[in-house]
């Protein structure tokens, strides 16, 4: 069996989306890729309504938490996916060479849960794909 593909999902915050495109990748590709979080610039905490939106899809979320992009720097990384502008811009330089893809996501801080919900299955829709493409899965 092939070694698992490591994805790096990059946001500001990582306090939601790239939280959720997490425990997403690692439900939806299981077996194939094994899928990290981190911000730019991390909260506190991770968003109730990401972790509400994701429980509604019977995703777990126990072992979600905000990570700098520097605690996960020195791990074997095969894809970047900034799922934010600002990420995008201010993404770190790597010690080796590691693929990148850009794929923008709307923030719903400060918004119902059905905003969460959306940007929840945005991000099954669309980065689930764009992962499978990015690492020829």
């Amino acid at each position: 069996m092939p070694a698992l593909k490591t994805v790096l999902v990059l946001c500001t915050g990582n306090s939601c989306r790239s939280q959720m495109g997490e425990a997403i990748l690692n439900a939806e590709l299981a077996g194939l890729v094994h899928a990290i979080s981190a911000g730019t610039q991390p909260q506190p905490r991770v968003a109730e309504g990401a972790l509400e939106a994701l429980q509604l899809a019977g995703l777990p979320t126990e072992n979600l938490y905000p990570k700098t992009v520097e605690a996960v720097m020195d791990q074997p990384i095969d894809l970047v996916v900034s799922v934010c502008d600002n990420a995008k811009e201010s993404c770190p330089i790597f010690p080796r060479p590691v693929p990148r893809i850009h794929l923008p996501f709307h923030d719903p801080h400060g918004e119902a849960l059905e905003s969460f919900v959306a940007v929840r299955d945005d991000i099954r829709t669309r980065l689930v794909p764009a992962v499978r493409t990015a690492l020829g899965l």
